[in-house]
């Protein structure tokens, strides 16, 4: 690969976009339509930027993009929700539930 093909980093150093209004909008509609969110700070890495999972009740989960650990804990503090850092206390069970039912669906269609 020659030099203008590598892409560029970022100013938060990643090769990843900056989380945005898109990204706000998703995690809020995703914490007012179901119940018992937590959400589950993802560590920027050199390739993505700090993301944010949430887990509803049931296992359901989405992931988006926050503006570091501070903007996951403020969307916590502002919806009095809990917010856990996932490199300390993993996923949990009810993710991983919630992935494999998904799974046996998806197979089951096929």
């Amino acid at each position: 690969m020659g030099w203008f093909g590598r892409k560029k980093k970022n100013e938060h150093g990643t090769l990843d976009r900056a989380s945005d209004n898109v990204d706000q909008r998703h995690l809020i509609e995703f914490i007012k339509s179901r119940t018992g969110v937590e959400a589950y700070i993802e560590p920027r890495t050199n390739v993505t930027a700090t993301t944010v999972m949430l887990i509803a009740h049931d296992g359901e989960w989405t992931r988006r993009r926050v503006d570091g650990p501070a903007g996951a804990f403020a969307l916590g503090r502002k919806y009095n929700m809990p917010v856990y850092e996932v490199a300390k206390t993993g996923y949990p069970q009810r993710k991983r539930d919630f992935d494999a039912r998904r799974k046996l669906e998806r197979q089951r269609r096929s």
